[in-house]
């Protein structure tokens, strides 16, 4: 089993910036990869950004040039910061992480995700 917690949402003004936190615990591989997603409401869950085992990163379109998504030290860290907010950043972000050198579709259950609102 693997446990999922999201942290450093919330309330932001358009172009503002915040800096989310993942920290994933359980029967975690040592080679994994690691990704955000995030859901507006009425919509998807879409995939925002993900990040290889040796680091490489990937991005939606939408967030590219904005968001930064990185690792931390031990295997089962990552971080994403986002600049330059906008109002449809606005969502519930979330991580996943995924055993392996590159992401793919997840595998584990999701936990409560963080609020992230962009707002004046």
């Amino acid at each position: 089993q693997v446990q999922l917690v999201e942290s450093g949402g919330g309330l932001v003004q358009p172009g503002g910036s915040l800096r989310l936190s993942c920290a994933a615990s359980g029967s975690i591989f040592s080679i994994n990869a690691m990704a955000w997603y995030r859901q507006a409401p009425g919509k998807q869950r879409e995939l925002v950004a993900s990040i290889s085992s040796g680091g490489s990163p990937s991005y939606a379109d939408s967030v590219k040039g904005r968001f930064t998504i990185s690792r931390g030290n031990t295997k089962n860290t990552a971080y994403l910061q986002m600049n330059s907010l906008k109002p449809e950043d606005t969502a519930v972000y979330y991580c996943n992480v995924r055993p392996g050198a590159n992401w793919g579709p997840p595998l584990y259950s999701w936990g409560q995700g963080t609020q992230v609102t962009v707002s004046s």
